[in-house]
């Protein structure tokens, strides 16, 4: 009986700080968001829709379906007052060498690539996929990438990966030094792919953030848990005003931020294979996408009506928000499985 009351002293006295730290992320970035739309809408940070799709064709479903939310001129680069919000936080509450640095790094300087894209996007004519072209994007994301793994692998020694309900499987450091620059440039481009309706990869990365939060919490990684609970208050905020109808969007800044911070701390708490998961949705978005890809080079035809698979479902004729809504659902459920699979498969060590 001992054991069990020191155990629950330790949980109470980390959760009231590691709550603290999200509702202090959340109250922040509502204060910071009259300053960014003060400048966004004097300035004019009007996003500038797509107009060909990544194989060069038209994209013109997409045009169709969404000319009259363009028209409305929604400011973008909103993800800058989220990922501001959330340094602030971690540097002055909750800066930690073996907890957050590296996912405090990983949002800022993916975040950096994702800023640049949307300056392109704002400050071109709208030409193309209207922001960096693909490849030097996805080249740059590759360079951060491959600097994380390198110092998860032959920096920190990362060498086992936990497979659920059958335990660790030791690595060579080649091996998992890929599979970690594959991870983190997958779920990066997974959330940024699946930023594309109003609230969509926000409440989406609420979810996930908030099943890791708990896994690090009862891992006894508090520092960790503090992170993603930051992440979720940020990005609570950002979906006040972000649901439909948006008053404005994260923007690359924001999206590659903060899927390169949930690949970052899935690797910290050895919860790699949780991803897929936890993140379901952002697996079935970046999987239409290369579907239709593959599809449209070797069938010549395409398998959706347009990509990522949120677009088929407006083209076929589902309200934006009903969408969202039920991607949020699906995304929640995967979530809780996540969990069970997290407590179930042997992650947990209280």
């Amino acid at each position: 009986m001992q054991e069990t009351n020191v155990t629950a002293q330790i949980i109470l006295d980390n959760l009231r700080p590691v709550l603290t730290l999200g509702f202090i992320s959340f109250a922040l970035s509502m204060l910071l968001t009259p300053i960014y739309t003060k400048f966004a809408f004097k300035y004019k940070w009007w996003k500038k829709p797509r107009l060909d799709t990544v194989s060069g064709e038209k994209a013109v479903v997409f045009q169709k379906m969404h000319a009259e939310k363009h028209k409305r001129h929604i400011p973008a680069m909103a993800g800058v007052i989220s990922l501001t919000a959330l340094s602030a936080v971690t540097i002055v509450f909750n800066l930690d060498r073996g907890q957050t640095w590296l996912p405090l790094a990983a949002a800022i300087g993916a975040g950096a690539v994702g800023l640049l894209d949307d300056i392109i996007n704002l400050k071109g004519a709208g030409r193309g996929t209207a922001g960096l072209n693909f490849k030097i994007k996805l080249l740059l994301t590759s360079i951060i990438a491959a600097g994380l793994s390198y110092w998860f692998v032959y920096k920190l020694g990362y060498s086992i990966i936990h497979i659920p309900f059958a335990g660790d499987l030791a690595l060579a450091a080649p091996v998992m030094f890929i599979g970690f620059v594959f991870v983190i440039i997958a779920t990066a481009n997974a959330v940024n792919i699946t930023d594309g309706l109003d609230g969509l990869a926000g409440g989406l990365l609420v979810t996930a953030f908030g099943a890791l939060a708990l896994i690090a919490f009862l891992q006894g990684n508090f520092g960790i848990a503090g992170f993603c609970l930051s992440l979720v208050g940020v990005l609570l905020s950002y979906l006040w005003f972000n649901i439909f109808p948006a008053r404005f969007f994260m923007g690359d800044v924001g999206s590659f931020a903060f899927g390169t911070s949930l690949a970052v701390v899935a690797i910290m708490l050895n919860a790699v294979l949780l991803i897929p998961i936890i993140g379901f949705m952002f697996v079935v978005e970046i999987s239409s996408v290369v579907a239709q890809l593959l599809s449209k080079r070797v069938l010549k035809k395409k398998i959706f009506l347009s990509a990522p698979i949120h677009h088929h479902f407006e083209a076929k004729g589902w309200p934006e928000a009903k969408v969202t809504m039920r991607f949020w659902i699906l995304g929640q459920v995967c979530g809780v499985v996540g969990l069970l699979v997290a407590v179930l498969g042997g992650h947990l060590t209280l």
